[in-house]
């Protein structure tokens, strides 16, 4: 890539993909490292600028983490965050201490507007302050730029070498203009062109896998999710009918989503292969309670399915998946810390003969993949796809898993998805959806008595899934879901809503 850069040091903060995606946002590419990157690998990628995270050490415990002090001579400006800034002034001179009143939350604060990075923004207004330590003494050649009641360095500066430190943390939203000091610092400082779009990445891949792939043949297991299908339409553009789609109807998606996928690319110009192995897929899970052992059996039986339709196509050159870049962060890069392992990072299936594979989305986070999706043509139905467990419907019902109780939470589950989208409320929702427990209770229907299922509906809002608020939806649109599914879809009789935030409990129920 040509793309000018920025690199984001990972200190382990819970901000790091935030922060990344804040900066391209301001349409500047960059990417993600721990801070264990050697120098020289550092100086090689030529970044424009670098930022360092937060992160939930201290500087002066012995675990620290460090940084190797000849970074900051590199010439190349740098602007830490909370652990970041603490790093810097002491690495730099300067001396760290824990603070006599802590910060955190949102707090007010005054700023130096001839500072760049707050130049033409108001001289008060709100931060967002998460701190145990402060900045005691600053560097030689550093100012106070920005302070609080309780913090005299809430951001610190040296202009002549380009070196920039905030006690806050910029990027989220509760910091009035944070965005704006972020783009100040990329603009105004690194000197930035704003070279990084969607348009610009969706043209250089294209041409990138065209000669790549020359006139090879490319296999992709399409889920029918954001991402496969928006890697399924940037391989249609690139290579046509050398693409071969295989999308498994497990039987345990949402209502008519198997027929929405296949619409989708009916008019593509690939080769499309739907596999209805609903009943496969059923008499498997036949009697399974336990939500691991669901989550195994239809792994396992996704692969064999997808491998017995490779093998009717016989050799393919290459194989494509939609490993985007927060599968890469989280699954761990060096010694960062494994989030979670993702199943498209680390190992290639051993069951399809392959000469290389191809992930072309794995630079983007979702945000960037859903607009190029757009750009792309394909359908806003699927682009802005509710996030979907790869089990399906098996872990949003609660113990074992029929035909009847599946028929019951799509119908519910529909309803639910269509209120929210008619009150306006799908974009501000990060995920909604409905479980259907195991629980049954008595109710009164018609004068006569009911013993049938209680329906969880579930809402969140967050920005990284890591974790999570409940969404506040109406209680007018809770109680049209409510009258809704009970009057229209049978063998319901109670809906209950889940207020609880991620943690302690996890966003879905399995």
């Amino acid at each position: 890539m040509q793309n000018q850069l920025v690199i984001v040091l990972d200190f382990g903060g819970q901000y790091n993909q935030l922060i990344a995606r804040r900066v391209r946002e301001c349409s500047v590419y960059c990417e993600v490292l721990p801070y264990t990157t050697p120098l020289a690998e550092i100086r090689a990628k030529n970044p424009i600028g670098i930022i360092f995270t937060g992160g939930p050490n201290s500087v002066f415990s012995e675990d620290a983490p460090k940084v190797d002090p000849s970074l900051f001579e590199m010439g190349i400006p740098v602007l830490g965050l909370c652990y970041g800034c603490h790093l810097m002034a002491q690495t730099l001179g300067g001396a760290v201490s824990p603070a006599p009143t802590r910060e955190f939350g949102k707090t007010p604060a005054s700023f130096d507007t001839a500072c760049a990075l707050f130049c033409g923004l108001p001289e008060e207004s709100i931060v967002w302050m998460s701190h145990n330590d402060f900045v005691q003494t600053m560097p030689p050649g550093f100012a106070s730029v920005a302070q609080t009641e309780d913090c005299p360095v809430a951001a610190m500066a040296n202009p002549e070498r380009r070196l920039y430190g905030m006690q806050f943390h910029p990027e989220v939203n509760h910091t009035q203009n944070g965005v704006e000091m972020l783009r100040r610092f990329l603009y105004d400082v690194c000197e930035a062109k704003g070279d990084w779009t969607m348009g610009s990445y969706s043209r250089s891949t294209i041409q990138r896998i065209r000669e790549q792939v020359g006139d090879g043949r490319v296999l992709l297991a399409l889920s029918g999710g954001v991402d496969s299908s928006v890697c399924a339409a940037l391989l249609s553009e690139a290579v046509g009918s050398r693409l071969t789609c295989i999308f498994v109807d497990t039987g345990l998606m949402r209502k008519n989503e198997g027929d929405e996928v296949e619409q989708a690319f009916a008019k593509k110009n690939i080769q499309f292969i739907r596999v209805d192995a609903a009943e496969r897929f059923l008499s498997r899970l036949k009697d399974v309670t336990d939500p691991e052992r669901k989550r195994k059996i239809i792994g396992e039986e996704f692969i064999r399915v997808f491998e017995v339709e490779a093998k009717k196509i016989g050799r393919v050159d290459f194989l494509a998946q939609g490993t985007i870049y927060p599968d890469i962060i989280e699954s761990g890069t060096g010694n960062a810390a494994v989030i979670k392992s993702h199943h498209n990072v680390g190992g290639l299936p051993d069951f399809v003969d392959f000469r290389e594979i191809i992930e072309p989305l794995r630079l983007l986070f979702k945000d960037e993949v859903r607009q190029l999706g757009l750009d792309l043509g394909l359908p806003e139905y699927l682009v802005w796809r509710q996030p979907f467990p790869g089990p399906g419907l098996a872990v949003r019902i609660l113990g074992e898993i029929t035909p009847e109780k599946l028929a019951i939470l799509r119908e519910a589950d529909a309803i639910f998805r269509e209120e929210i989208a008619r009150a306006g409320l799908e974009r501000s929702i990060s995920q909604y959806f409905a479980v259907l427990t195991g629980m049954r209770s008595v109710g009164v229907m018609g004068d006569g008595r009911t013993y049938d299922y209680t329906l969880a509906l579930r809402g969140v809002t967050t920005t990284d899934f890591m974790t999570a608020d409940w969404a506040h939806i109406p209680y007018s649109v809770l109680e049209t879901v409510s009258t809704r599914i009970v009057n229209e879809v049978g063998h319901i009789n109670r809906i209950v809503y889940d207020i609880t935030s991620k943690p302690p409990a996890t966003i879905e129920w399995e």
